[in-house]
């Protein structure tokens, strides 16, 4: 007799009951496909006789799409959108009252056969009725504008970059070796030059005694390097080039103009006069590269409470893009690994079968996450704690491991210092060296327990096993 046939007189076992359906956490909940010339929305069946509706993307049909949401009872809204179309809708709506989720289009197309802009609203309308939609983070609305200021700004200096390497190419097309010579043709030294080649002095030997007296080249060396081919459509496309610079720069200035002005309206975390900052690292106080032509250092120690410099590898640009990019609020991110994970500095474990297939990060997109980068590789050379890590970490795992580890272990240094107020103290290249090896010699012990041995360690840190 076969086992699943039904005998006589003995009842069949029940199946277990099944859940009765997902809880619904957000039920006054909208959901929006955005797109270029209309955004498609959906609200719950019983809200209008119909549900899902389509408005322009002009700012009068914004404002009715927050008028008919607001018609219908909704509080919430989730929006998915590539691009930045949905930066209107999202300021408008939230103006409006509404709380406004923002949610990565790769969480949400994971399930196949919705390829319609009305289906794509319904279902984000579903999910997030049953609270299974995280929002993207996007910081307070001065950070916002913080942050366009600061982007703005680096837009410029790339542009300007571009146009000082046509400088170089019109340099090179006439043979004028200037860049050997001197390591920036727009310095002192180089403007110098170029301005007097634009007056029409050709003269080598005349135009070498313009150097400035930290130029280590020689003026020998300079006059070779202006021996060359004075075309005039060259000079044409270098007089250009050098004007479209200078224009470039003065945005750059008004930029910061906007910034200065900006930072003046955060509040006051520490108040400067009271608790000074302490001395700079640097030795030279001249803004160096592209850096601002007022006292940032200042007003970000002000706004945080903080002063960030004193970290090894972190400049004051680099503490002015975290800022701009993270906030003043730590609280979004429970805690330190939280935050690492978002900004994709931490490892993503890949496990199959109970086995870690893969632990590469996650690829980010995040301007916070490169400025890590950048200052975890200005610590290759550096004497201090950290950089004996980066050169620890280098020689175990390589250059692009280390680089990644240490600007992980800077961006949980930068949590714990937002966040409870912690000042940073560099506890020095020796003391970190001896710590390192303590805590070796403690594993070695235990290593040495669990086999049987006693590890004995004499005066002089040498080992021996009995």
């Amino acid at each position: 007799m076969k086992k699943n046939s039904t005998i006589p007189g003995k009842r069949r076992s029940k199946k277990p009951a099944l859940p009765s359906g997902l809880e619904h956490i957000n039920v006054d909940a909208a959901g929006i496909d955005i797109g270029s010339e209309f955004h498609v929305v959906a609200v719950p069946t019983d809200r209008d006789p119909q549900p899902v509706r389509s408005f322009r993307c002009f700012t009068s049909d914004l404002y009715r799409m927050a008028q008919w949401l607001q018609t219908c009872g909704i509080k919430t809204v989730a929006m998915e959108s590539t691009g930045v179309f949905w930066i209107p809708v999202f300021q408008i709506l939230e103006s409006q009252g509404f709380e406004v989720k923002l949610v990565n289009a790769r969480h949400v197309k994971n399930v196949p056969g919705r390829k319609t802009d009305v289906q794509d609203c319904q279902w984000l309308q579903q999910l997030h009725t049953y609270g299974l939609l995280k929002g993207s983070f996007r910081p307070t609305n001065d950070i916002c504008v913080l942050r366009s200021y600061l982007r703005q700004r680096d837009n410029l200096i790339r542009t300007a970059a571009t146009h000082v390497q046509r400088m170089q190419k019109a340099l090179t097309e006439m043979n004028l070796q200037l860049h050997k010579v001197i390591s920036d043709i727009t310095g002192i030294t180089g403007s110098r030059i170029l301005q007097a080649i634009f007056s029409g002095e050709r003269d080598p030997l005349v135009l070498a005694k313009l150097k400035h007296y930290q130029i280590k080249s020689p003026e020998e060396d300079i006059a070779k390097a202006l021996e060359g081919d004075y075309r005039q459509e060259h000079l044409f496309v270098l007089k250009q080039e050098w004007d479209l610079y200078h224009v470039y720069q003065q945005k750059i200035l008004d930029c910061d103009q906007q910034i200065e002005a900006h930072l003046s309206t955060f509040e006051d975390k520490v108040n400067p006069l009271e608790k000074p900052l302490g001395p700079s690292r640097r030795t030279q106080l001249r803004p160096k590269d592209n850096e601002p032509h007022f006292d940032l250092r200042t007003h970000l120690y002000r706004i945080t409470g903080i002063d960030f410099t004193q970290i090894q590898g972190f400049q004051v640009l680099t503490a002015q893009t975290l800022v701009s990019e993270i906030g003043l609020d730590m609280s979004r991110w429970p805690n330190e690994k939280h935050f690492c994970s978002w900004l994709g500095l931490s490892p993503d474990n890949r496990i199959t079968g109970g086995k870690i297939k893969k632990r590469k990060t996650r690829k980010v997109v995040s301007r916070a996450a490169v400025a890590f980068r950048l200052a975890a590789q200005a610590l290759s050379h550096s004497q201090s704690a950290l950089g004996a890590y980066h050169q620890r970490m280098k020689y175990r795992l390589g250059a692009p491991k280390a680089i990644t580890a240490t600007a992980h272990k800077l961006a949980r240094l930068y949590y714990r210092m937002m966040k409870y107020g912690q000042a940073y103290v560099d506890e020095g290249l020796e003391v970190y060296e001896q710590n390192y090896k303590e805590r070796m010699l403690k594993n070695l012990k235990k290593k040495a327990k669990a086999l049987g041995y006693e590890l004995t360690v004499s005066h002089q840190l040498s080992a021996s096993v009995t």
